[in-house]
C-alpha cells in the first residue's frame, strides 16, 4: 500500500520554529509582509548585485536588525526567485558549546512561512569533513539561522538548506566547509553574524566601522574575537572569496541603537554581498 502524504508529513522529522512570535511575526500574512516590507525599504538605497555568490547578515529580532538584514536580501536580484535551489547557511552557536561545526539529522526546518526542506546531499558531502557533526541540540534553540530563514523564504521562494553552527572552531574550517558546498549558481552562501555587542553608540561605531574596512578589504587577519559574533564563519568567507577572487560590497551598516533600542549599550550590524 503506498504511503499516504499524511504517513510521510508524520515520518518526516521537523524542526519546529523556536522564536517565531518573539524575534519575528508568528502569523504567516504578518510576517511575510513585514520581511517583503523590509526588503522593499532597503531597495531605496541598495541595489541588486548581479552575480552575487554570498550575502553577510545579522540575526537580532526584525524590529533591531531586520531593516540591516533587509539590505542584505534587497541585494540578492529578483531573477533568483526559482533559481537558487540550495542555501548553505552558517552562524554561530548561541546557547551550547561543542567542538566543530554541528548540522542537523532533520529532514526540514519550519517557520511561519512554511517547511525548508534540508539539503541531505550537502549534508552528506559535508560528513566527509572530520569537524562537521551532526548534533540537533545545537539548532534546537538557536535564532541564528532561524531568523534568516523568512528572508529567505520570501526572496528565494522553494530552497534546500544546508545549516551550519559552529562552537570551538576555526576560520580555516570554516572556509573548508564553504569551499565543499560551493557549488554553482545554483548554490548561495548566507552568513549569519551581529557585529560588537553592548557597547556605548559612539565605541559600537568606531569598533564596526573598523570591521566593515576589514571585511571589505578581504583582510580576515583584521577581525578581533570581539568584533563580530559570527566571526568564524566570516572569516571562512572572505578566505575563499580571496581564493575565488571576489569582490566583497558594504550595503549597510547600523547598531541597534539607529533602528529601536536606547544608545547607551547597542549591538552592531552591517550587511555585504559578495559577487
Amino acid at each position: 500500500m503506498a504511503e499516504t502524504s499524511a504517513d510521510s508529513t508524520q515520518a518526516m522529522h521537523v524542526r519546529p520554529a523556536a522564536v517565531a512570535g518573539r524575534f519575528y511575526p508568528a502569523d504567516p500574512k504578518e510576517l511575510s509582509f513585514a520581511v517583503w516590507q523590509l526588503i522593499e525599504a532597503a531597495r531605496a538605497s541598495v541595489h541588486a548585485v548581479e552575480g552575487v555568490k554570498a550575502i553577510i547578515g545579522p540575526h537580532a529580532g526584525y524590529i533591531y536588525s531586520g531593516p540591516v538584514a533587509g539590505s542584505a536580501y534587497a541585494a540578492l536580484p529578483s531573477t533568483l526567485k526559482g533559481k537558487i535551489a540550495r542555501v548553505v547557511l552558517i552562524g554561530p552557536s548561541h546557547f551550547v558549546n561543542f567542538t566543530g561545526i554541528a548540522t542537523t539529522s532533520d529532514d526540514a526546518f519550519i517557520t511561519p512561512l512554511g517547511e525548508v526542506m534540508i539539503d541531505r546531499e550537502a549534508l552528506d558531502a559535508a560528513s566527509s569533513l572530520s569537524f562537521v557533526q551532526t548534533f540537533d541540540e545545537a539548532h534546537e534553540k538557536e535564532h541564528g539561522l532561524e531568523v534568516h530563514l523568512p528572508f529567505l523564504q520570501v526572496a528565494l521562494g522553494s530552497f534546500k538548506l544546508a545549516p551550519f553552527v559552529f562552537s570551538d572552531s576555526s576560520a580555516a574550517e570554516c572556509g573548508e566547509l564553504l569551499e565543499k558546498l560551493w557549488g554553482g549558481p545554483e548554490t548561495l552562501i548566507v552568513i549569519s553574524s551581529d557585529l560588537s555587542h553592548y557597547h556605548d553608540y559612539a565605541t559600537a561605531r568606531q569598533i564596526d566601522m573598523s570591521t566593515c574596512a576589514a571585511i571589505e578589504a578581504q583582510r580576515p587577519d583584521q577581525i578581533g574575537e570581539n568584533q563580530a559574533c559570527g566571526r568564524l564563519a566570516v572569516q571562512g568567507l572572505l578566505l575563499a572569496a580571496n581564493e575565488r577572487k571576489l569582490k566583497t560590497r558594504t550595503l549597510d551598516l547600523r547598531n541597534s541603537g539607529d533602528t529601536a533600542g536606547p544608545r547607551s549599550r547597542v549591538v552592531g550590524y552591517g550587511a555585504w554581498a559578495l559577487s
